[in-house]
């Protein structure tokens, strides 16, 4: 009987280990599941009438790793079919009609409990103080860094 020790037989997908030649198993991100999963991204809304604010926020959002979707009002936004998925609210406070205040009343009147980030271009201080009290997770004051926006995404969905 031969007493060297026999290789472990190598499939497709495995590498040989160059010291031991034995096989080593493929890398976890390459590693293909039997049963389909699936990844969902926690969704920020964003809700501000200024058009370059909807179209810029998102795609930032998006590079933070989290899903975003975009409103012209806080009308738009209930009207949607986004106010249960969201986990996030990014909410300017001076809009025609419905205030970004108004908004957070009304999703409390709703039984919403959606961790809201205020932004604004206001530069009275003293707006953010009282904001944080009615619930507010953040008031950023534009512009705002993209790491103070992460910050305060970060501590809102822990929140959520």
């Amino acid at each position: 009987m031969d007493s060297t020790p026999r290789r472990a037989r190598r499939l497709p997908h495995q590498r040989e280990c160059r010291y031991t030649g034995l096989a080593l198993p493929k890398p976890a991100a390459v590693v293909r599941h039997e049963k389909s999963m699936t990844v969902t991204r926690s969704l920020v809304s964003v809700v501000d009438d200024d058009e370059s604010i909807r179209e810029s926020l998102p795609d930032l959002i998006k590079e933070f790793g989290l899903a975003a979707r975009a409103f012209s009002s806080p009308e738009e936004f209930l009207a949607s079919d986004c106010v249960d998925q969201t986990k996030c609210l990014l909410l300017d406070i001076a809009m025609p009609g419905m205030s970004g205040p108004d908004l957070q009343r009304e999703l409390k009147l709703r039984g919403r409990k959606i961790p809201i980030i205020f932004i604004t271009a206001s530069t009275d201080r003293a707006v953010r103080p009282r904001l944080l009290e009615q619930g507010a997770v953040e008031c950023l004051f534009k512009p705002f860094s993209d790491a103070a926006l992460l910050d305060a995404l970060n501590t809102a969905l822990r929140v959520n």
